[in-house]
């Protein structure tokens, strides 16, 4: 093998990476002064993949193909060498013989270095190995490697690194690469389900003068040419109730947000959500879409309905457990707060079980505490909670004869809340006084809690048939799906702190 598989991404070096560098743009100036630059090529005739030849070998072997992709290793034997290359759907091995290619091709092939772009022309056969491979009757060198990348049988193992150099950790990790690939599917499938039920997906946008429709902080900015301090999206709820008042009745929209929040496993300050409504439903509708969307996405990209996550397993094709989240504390934290009739008896319940409050906390933040606090890592298998307190719940339709709770559900799955619904509060003048409370909120130094929306509020005033909505976040769904620990392995470039120079 080529003794350029070194640590050039971390670790020490076996050999001195800047003279392997110097060594490969002297390559390159030969070749762009004996005519031959590889950057000048502009196209090159891919037939098949290697996935595909090894799955269709019956019928490829003894035919011509031609394949492209990086040259991963390199093995020179005298007259004849074997080399490996990549590409998108995996790799295959290729024969490359001096008698079949000509005498000065190889000593071009020999001069190639690890992670150049090359294309392979040739025969498909059977090794005596067993192995598929390609006799090679033409390689093309289509694009010049100046970098080192990192030693073949390490990787590039430093996190920090994959994350920030995400071009490199695909090249390197297939697995990384396959991730990526069912992220896509995911995305793709969530959509077909959609639109396969009636749905219209939409754009709305993401500079917005007033960031509504969830509890977050936003990010600022100013447009210039407006002289107009705006905020970037948290939510893309409000602007899709709009479009249900305008009679569109079931959209959707998949689209980035922002919120200026801290980073952890489970949190990236911009990801992507996926937001639906659907006029004349309720949260109960919304109950039924999701469990059926979640049982397709993973039956249609995993081919099963139960998945592992960190060695648990959780099953999707049987019915979603529904619980209140009152019936969920008294069940997880001995709490009734049925019984609990004034703040007073919640603070005094909150300190006895030694729940953190603050002071502008009302009964139903209290009972949330306690949700939080003691239910949500016991929902492991797929689980609605439902009726939340009003408290926290600003664009949510009360409970008929029982206005302390809301028609709202979160889905947990691994002690994760996976998504958030609600039948929508379309109340013009209940929904005015929630906002005033949001204000109040505000200006005791909550800054997470919303601002009122006057032009929301005037397409609410011209009417919102009853509806149902929903929002989650894709990239937490995708973590679960591909058993990705962290939201980072399935954001391509997640935000970094920049690196000291």
């Amino acid at each position: 093998m080529d003794n350029e598989n070194v640590k050039a991404q971390g670790g020490e070096s076996t050999v001195n990476v800047n003279e392997l560098i110097r060594v490969r743009r002297e390559k390159l100036a030969e070749l762009q002064e004996s005519g031959n630059d590889p950057f000048e090529i502009t196209k090159y005739d891919q037939t098949h993949h290697s996935a595909d030849i090894k799955a269709d070998f019956e019928n490829l072997e003894g035919k011509t193909v031609s394949v492209a992709g990086r040259l991963m290793s390199k093995r020179v034997m005298g007259k004849a060498s074997f080399c490996n290359l990549q590409d998108l759907k995996g790799n295959i091995q290729s024969y490359v013989a001096r008698d079949s290619i000509g005498e000065e091709e190889y000593k071009a092939f020999k001069k190639l270095d690890i992670g150049d772009l090359i294309g392979i022309e040739g025969e498909v056969f059977l090794t005596k190995t067993g192995e598929i491979s390609i006799h090679a009757s033409k390689v093309t060198l289509l694009s010049k490697s100046l970098q080192i990348l990192p030693e073949k049988y390490h990787g590039l193992t430093n996190t920090d690194m994959r994350y920030r150099q995400r071009y490199v950790d695909l090249i390197m990790n297939n697995e990384v690469k396959q991730t990526f690939i069912n992220r896509s599917k995911i995305i793709s499938t969530i959509r077909r389900y959609l639109d396969s039920q009636g749905f219209m997906e939409v754009e709305t946008p993401m500079l917005v003068s007033n960031a509504g429709g969830a509890a977050a902080r936003p990010f600022q900015t100013h447009f210039n040419a407006l002289d107009l301090d705006i905020k970037l999206r948290i939510s893309l709820e409000l602007y899709l109730k709009r479009l249900i008042v305008g009679g569109l009745e079931k959209v959707y929209e998949i689209g980035r947000v922002f919120r200026n929040e801290g980073l952890d496993t489970r949190h990236n300050p911009e990801f992507t959500l996926m937001e639906l409504y659907q006029a004349y439903t309720d949260y109960n509708g919304m109950m039924d879409l999701t469990e059926n969307m979640f049982r397709y996405v993973a039956k249609e990209v995993l081919g099963t309905t139960t998945i592992t996550y960190n060695g648990v397993e959780m099953d999707l094709g049987k019915p979603f457990e529904r619980i209140t989240v009152v019936d969920a504390v008294k069940k997880y934290a001995g709490v009734d707060f049925n019984e609990i009739t004034t703040l007073e008896q919640a603070r005094a319940v909150a300190k006895e079980h030694h729940v953190e409050y603050e002071e502008r906390h009302k009964k139903g933040d209290i009972l949330n505490l306690f949700f939080e606090e003691f239910v949500e890592e016991h929902l492991i298998q797929p689980t609605f909670v439902m009726d939340h307190p009003i408290e926290i719940s600003p664009l949510t339709k009360k409970k008929p004869g029982n206005p302390e709770y809301v028609e709202r559900f979160e889905m947990f799955m691994n002690g994760w809340e996976m998504c958030n619904a609600y039948s929508e509060l379309n109340d013009p003048i209940d929904q005015r006084e929630r906002f005033k409370a949001q204000e109040a909120l505000l200006a005791q130094g909550d800054e997470e809690a919303n601002t009122t929306d006057e032009d929301f509020l005037y397409a609410l005033e011209l009417g919102m048939p009853p509806t149902g909505g929903i929002g989650y976040g894709i990239d937490r769904l995708v973590m679960l799906l591909t058993d990705s620990p962290a939201i980072r392995d399935v954001l391509f470039f997640p935000t970094m702190k920049p690196e000291s120079k």
